[in-house]
């Protein structure tokens, strides 16, 4: 059988398929300035949604990064989708989250004068986010990594970071790696999709 690439619809469609929401693909990616229609209505829960752990926010932080979904037009790199939902531990949506992203370029460099590679979302009514960027590089020391910071209304900044699966030697090799944090990655026709719901104490 010949191999092909999932385009991002079929990508959707399986998540769909695991919620067994009667929801077709094709009405879940909607362009548009807000928040992409990328996910079910609810999002894939344990019997115990442990808290997501944090993790340094690291030296290369910029804070007041402006509101953006579309970081590609910052770098070239590989493509990739973003996307999750933010949860408390009943698994209940959160709204209106800060979903703050900042990352290495594909040569593993941070833009450190500017707001390349650097922006927020907010959560919509189903705790949703979305952000559209690119496959960070590697630097000495440090595995591939997305650098994350999440603030739910009321309560105290998560600030993490998240993994890629396929790394599985340079993750090894990162003092600071914690499986918890592996994305979920699907690759499609148009780019990776990586998959990655945050829970957070919500009062």
């Amino acid at each position: 059988m010949k191999d092909h690439l999932l385009t991002r619809r079929q990508a959707i469609g399986r998540w769909l398929a695991a919620t067994s929401l009667g929801v077709a693909a094709s009405e879940l990616w909607q362009p548009g300035p807000a928040q992409a229609q990328l996910l079910p209505e609810t999002p894939s829960c344990g019997a115990d949604n442990a808290p997501t752990v944090s993790q340094t926010e690291g030296p290369f932080y910029t804070p007041r990064t402006p509101l953006k979904r579309d970081f590609r037009i910052d770098a070239a790199g590989e493509a990739i989708t973003l996307t999750g939902f933010v949860i408390d531990r009943r698994c209940q949506p959160v709204a209106n989250a800060v979903v703050d992203l900042w990352h290495a370029d594909a040569r593993g460099a941070y833009d450190n004068s500017g707001y390349k590679l650097r922006g927020y979302q907010v959560t919509d009514g189903q705790g949703r986010y979305a952000f559209e960027t690119i496959v960070p590089g590697l630097y000495p020391g440090r595995t591939r990594h997305f650098h994350v910071k999440v603030a739910a209304p009321g309560q105290r900044v998560l600030a993490t970071q998240l993994y890629f699966p396929g790394d599985a030697r340079a993750n090894s090799s990162d003092g600071i790696f914690d499986r918890r944090l592996l994305m979920r990655i699907d690759n499609t026709s148009e780019g990776k999709v990586g998959r990655y719901d945050f829970v957070v104490n919500v009062a």
